[in-house]
């Protein structure tokens, strides 16, 4: 299998996983790294928030040996915030920290940062100065951009060419606006454009729901890794398919039972990962749950019970119910009654 280096890490090149707020905590970290993820990169953290002393923001930084190669992801749009975070993070000693010029969320683009930072290049090129000249060589910076506010204004190849004369290590783009946010269709053809004007390394990302996505968008893009974001969602398998597809094997998904199981390892995971109470942290667990069975018989009223889950035991009959109502299913079908 091909490996590539990003970030001073050479990893197979298969595919990464996307950093995703309230989604990809340490559970979901960890199993889709079992599941083949080559890199993973942490929650998004405020730069403001570490520098003010947030426990919530502290705890976004702890990294786990099952995780590595991981980063951890800064957000912030003030040049002095981001270096003191930078040195605040580094004993947490991430194998790299990223910067994020990427999140479409409003409570993060109302201050400046995030996507909005596709609006103001001249801040994003003095936050990447700021955060190399802070991480003294420590670990390498690296930035997740998308490829413009809007249709009217797409500025990547100007803004990643920035980002890479300010000290950027590695430059991920969503091939997306952020007035898009999640919506339409991601245009790979500007990742191509990227990775056609910038030297250093270039990770795609943006509608990769399958082997087949991930063969593509390297073909079309020439980018040196792929990165899935909502495609894992209730599907860590996707990185065996990826890791598959990319040595040209046959890929047999899981079924149903096997689905499950897993999302119950998930859930005890997310459990044992916590220091919540078990109740509040299958609030958390929920939306994972719910999303493991998209696309088959019976998922929309499993969903509906899966956003009502307290415990572990609940997520346990709720799973034994759905399999022995499937059983019965297919008893029925099988004898014509």
């Amino acid at each position: 299998m091909k490996t590539v280096t990003i970030a001073g890490q050479t990893v197979p090149q298969t595919a990464a996983l996307a950093p995703m707020a309230s989604v990809a905590d340490t559970a979901y970290r960890t199993l889709c790294k079992e599941h083949g993820a080559c890199m993973t990169t942490g929650e998004l953290v405020s730069a403001k928030g570490l520098c003010y002393g947030s426990k919530g923001s502290a705890e976004l930084c702890r990294i786990t040996e099952g995780e590595r190669p991981m980063g951890l992801q800064l957000f912030g749009s003030e040049p002095e915030f981001i270096a003191e975070a930078v040195k605040r993070i580094l004993p947490y000693s991430p194998d790299w920290i990223d910067l994020n010029m990427g999140c479409p969320v409003p409570k993060v683009v109302g201050q400046g940062a995030g996507s909005a930072l596709m609006r103001t290049p001249e801040l994003a090129e003095q936050l990447v100065k700021s955060a190399v000249s802070a991480a003294d060589g420590k670990c390498d910076i690296t930035i997740k951009m998308r490829i413009g506010w809007d249709s009217d204004s797409i500025n990547d190849v100007d803004f990643a060419k920035r980002m890479e004369a300010a000290g950027a290590a590695a430059i991920a783009v969503h091939g997306r606006t952020r007035q898009q946010i999640y919506s339409g269709q991601a245009d790979w053809s500007r990742i191509a454009a990227v990775k056609q004007a910038v030297q250093v390394p270039v990770i795609g990302n943006g509608d990769i729901l399958s082997g087949a996505d991930a063969l593509r968008m390297y073909k079309e893009t020439g980018c040196d890794l792929v990165m899935v974001g909502r495609g894992t969602y209730g599907n860590p398998w996707i990185f065996e398919e990826i890791a598959k597809a990319v040595n040209q094997e046959s890929f047999t998904p899981p079924d149903v039972e096997n689905r499950l199981q897993e999302m119950l390892r998930h859930i005890r995971m997310i459990l044992d990962c916590s220091d919540k109470t078990e109740q509040l942290a299958m609030r958390e667990a929920r939306k994972h749950a719910l999303w493991y069975l998209r696309g088959y018989p019976g998922a929309a009223a499993f969903r509906a019970r899966s956003a009502s889950l307290e415990s572990f035991a609940d997520a346990e009959r709720m799973v034994q119910d759905y399999l022995s109502a499937m059983r019965q299913h297919q008893e029925r079908n099988r004898y014509g009654s």
